[in-house]
């Protein structure tokens, strides 16, 4: 099998963009961050995604991290207090990580996350983005939002409510507590739990699986389930949009940011 590396210089280096045969990956490689997102990977995903999708010989998509310990970890914190702290500068990250994510999550494409180690917050929504998800037994999932004070946004809820249901998602969301890959396959966020020296084995027999299969088919199924999980039109999506960005304004996020800097449980106060 050829590999051919993409888009090397005109992107991140912290995205390694790969076709391999048929398949387009895409690694997020940051290790020394955990793969923490940057905005310049967020705002490189778009342009990743419509290459592939425009590529008829790619039939799937592979989302993975380098270095053996993390899928993503979030996002890199240490762009908040530049990137995420005046409010335009917090609307222009939302709209670069809404545009990321949503390249995946429709990608007209199968999309597999190769998860192996940490797959937290927004590394964890990048997950609920692809279609399906397999993970190694040494990964540990959550959505640490609440312990930060940051506003999730509400595409990465439907991305939740819709994989795993709302009571899974009240339980994740409120306890912001990290977990294990067998609670997380239990809860449903995972669709294969394998140990970790069967990862790479696992991937290579699903993608087999999926690049055999009539391409228009699957893309025609993948469109009709997308269709099905759209945010219904009475959702108040103005009124939630200003919510999360309320919490970015809030004195508890610059406590949250503090506290996670200083190492220490922080102390929120509700303003």
């Amino acid at each position: 099998m050829t590999t051919i590396r993409l888009l090397q210089g005109e992107i991140t280096d912290n995205l390694i963009i790969e076709k391999r045969g048929a398949v387009g990956w895409i690694t997020f490689n940051d290790p020394a961050k955990h793969n923490a997102m940057s905005y310049d990977m967020w705002a490189s995903l778009p342009k990743v995604i419509k290459i592939f999708e425009e590529d008829d010989d790619i039939r799937a998509v592979v989302l993975t991290g380098a270095g053996g310990k993390s899928f993503v970890s979030g996002a890199n914190i240490s762009q908040f207090e530049k990137l995420r702290s005046a409010a335009d500068a917090v609307a222009e990250y939302e709209r670069v990580g809404e545009e990321a994510q949503a390249s995946i999550y429709n990608c007209a494409k199968p999309v597999i996350a190769r998860i192996d180690g940490y797959c937290i917050g927004g590394g964890l929504n990048l997950s609920l983005c692809c279609d399906i998800r397999i993970a190694s037994d040494a990964s540990s999932f959550g959505i640490p939002a609440g312990r930060l004070g940051l506003g999730y946004r509400l595409t990465a809820i439907r991305n939740l409510v819709s994989t795993i249901g709302a009571p899974e998602a009240l339980d994740i969301m409120l306890s912001a507590a990290r977990f294990k890959a067998q609670d997380a396959k239990a809860k449903g966020l995972i669709q294969y739990l394998v140990p970790v020296a069967e990862l790479d084995k696992a991937v290579d027999e699903y993608l087999a699986k999926v690049v055999a299969n009539a391409p228009i088919t699957l893309r025609a199924g993948k469109k009709a389930i997308r269709e099905f999980q759209k945010v219904p039109a009475h959702v108040d999506v103005e009124g939630i949009k200003q919510m999360v960005l309320a919490c970015f304004a809030s004195d508890d996020y610059q406590e949250g940011k503090r506290a996670f800097a200083e190492k220490r449980t922080p102390v929120f106060r509700g303003k």
